[in-house]
């Protein structure tokens, strides 16, 4: 119902896990419900037991705090797996009253090449499809790769029955935050009051101001992403934004060079990541991969070049110093490496005999207190901090001395001292990992802690390889001092 990240970085509110739900959960609330006899024994439905399930998740985030609640039903218009969500919308209007609900349909007006004209058909058959549910929006934001023709918007208007002024442009922008400006001169906050009964004039001039940062954001900065999923580049959406946030606060034009973790395994690393002014390891689930991510962490701790490790980023870190520092040439996460004899990162004792792993990882966010001194201490001005999670296997305190007698410092631990949430090399000038994903707490005017400090790395590592009146490009870059490791 909602992408939640996408929203938090946008109106800036931190959402909770009542602001997300899929299909599957709904379906699954209900059945347990029924297991319950919360039904009585009654034959359970799709209407209305499936669509009161999903109002109710509507409702739940209408806090007294709360003055707009915004739900977006994602999916195509006919699919079949959206046809309760519609008609659990269509009810909640009647539920609360018409002047409590906006519609706003987002559609797609395609321009088709050999004819060189724009198209309203499908905008056409999806009103009808969703007026034959018993919805009529409001608003229709017509998604197009250019500014509609002039006359398109009433004919739109004629032909799927709003006014005019109801039908708001949103052509493709130089960069996505824009759009909130674009949308404001189309008028479309001015409707969605209107419909709502809201009063109040917008004020955009602070986010007018952050646009222009962003557009003079123009220092180019190299940042390598050793991902498993780079075919895939949604699978990072939030890492890169946290990296083009940080760039915004630098004034730099973070340049993501999507590197696949296996094409950097073994004597690799070098030809793949030379060049890079700061390296990110990601998350990702499996063995595919993770010896690229250690050979990365290596070529970054080894190169002085600084890196930024998150979730399986850190344990691929942990493992690499554990090889290199320790001296355990065979350490491995039981994740990759089931039958290690050195288990630096294993499963955590809670986690163990679980059968039934949907939704049973450490979720959420939990605190982390960090050590004084430390790079992460004074990247976030807090001793204390609270960071989202989304794992299975964990630092493995057992070998804690030895590889913190190497050179690692644990810089960020649980409350309670048992769960290593942050490591860092002293010396370096930025080599960091977290066991968290900090990238969902980045904003746009408020770069995440840690991706502010890898950008601010980055910068000065390539200030320091451009010649003063020379040419970056034919000149060697000159290499930060590394962080030793002793064994």
């Amino acid at each position: 119902m909602c992408i939640r990240d996408s929203y938090e970085r946008f109106i800036d509110e931190n959402l909770s896990r009542n602001s997300n739900a899929t299909t599957g959960s709904i379906y699954q609330a209900v059945l347990a419900a029924e297991r319950r006899g919360d039904y009585l024994g009654k034959t359970v439905q799709v209407i209305p037991h499936i669509t009161d399930e999903i109002k109710r998740r509507v409702e739940r985030v209408a806090r007294d705090d709360v003055d707009v609640v915004i739900t977006e039903v994602g999916g195509t218009v006919g699919d079949i797996e959206i046809l309760p969500f519609l008609e659990a919308i269509r009810q909640f209007r009647n539920m609360v009253g018409r002047d409590n609900v906006c519609y706003i349909h987002v559609t797609l007006v395609p321009f088709i090449g050999p004819s060189q004209e724009q198209k309203t058909k499908p905008t056409q058959h999806s009103v009808t499809e969703l007026r034959s549910r018993g919805i009529q929006p409001d608003l229709i934001v017509a998604r197009s790769e250019a500014p509609i023709e002039p006359g398109l918007k009433a004919k739109i208007s004629n032909l799927c029955d709003i006014p005019e002024d109801a039908v708001i442009n949103a052509a493709d922008a130089r960069n996505i935050y824009e759009l909130p400006l674009i949308l404001h001169d189309e008028g479309l906050d001015d409707v969605v009051c209107d419909v709502l009964r809201l009063e109040g004039d917008p004020d955009l001039s602070y986010w007018e101001q952050f646009v222009e940062k962003v557009e003079a954001a123009t220092t180019p900065v190299r940042i390598g992403l050793i991902g498993k999923y780079i075919e895939l580049p949604d699978a990072y959406l939030s890492v890169v934004e946290s990296l083009k946030h940080a760039g915004f606060h630098h004034g730099a034009d973070v340049q993501i060079e999507w590197i696949q973790s296996e094409s950097v395994e073994g004597l690799l690393a070098a030809g793949q990541l030379d060049g890079l002014d700061g390296i990110v390891i990601p998350g990702g689930f499996g063995s595919r991969g993770v010896e690229g991510k250690i050979a990365a962490a290596r070529y970054a701790r080894e190169e002085g070049v600084p890196c930024l490790g998150r979730c399986l980023g850190l344990q691929a870190m942990t493992i690499e110093v554990a090889r290199d520092g320790v001296g355990r040439t065979e350490a491995n996460s039981t994740e990759c490496g089931p039958t290690t004899h050195h288990p630096v990162i294993d499963l955590m004792l809670e986690q163990r005999g679980i059968e039934d792993k949907g939704g049973t990882m450490r979720l959420g966010a939990y605190y982390a207190v960090l050590a004084p001194g430390s790079q992460v201490a004074e990247a976030y001005g807090d001793p204390v901090v609270s960071e989202r999670h989304r794992h299975r296997y964990e630092f493995n305190e057992r070998y804690r001395k030895q590889l913190e007698d190497s050179g690692l410092w644990c810089s960020g631990t649980s409350p309670d001292n048992r769960l290593v949430e942050f490591i860092e090399l002293p010396g370096h000038p930025f080599w960091v990992g977290t066991q968290a994903h900090p990238e969902f707490k980045s904003r746009p005017d408020r770069p995440h802690p840690l991706f502010r400090e890898l950008i601010a790395a980055a910068l000065q590592r390539r200030a320091q390889a451009e010649p003063v009146g020379g040419d970056a490009a034919t000149e060697a870059p000159v290499e930060a001092p590394a962080a030793s490791l002793t064994s």
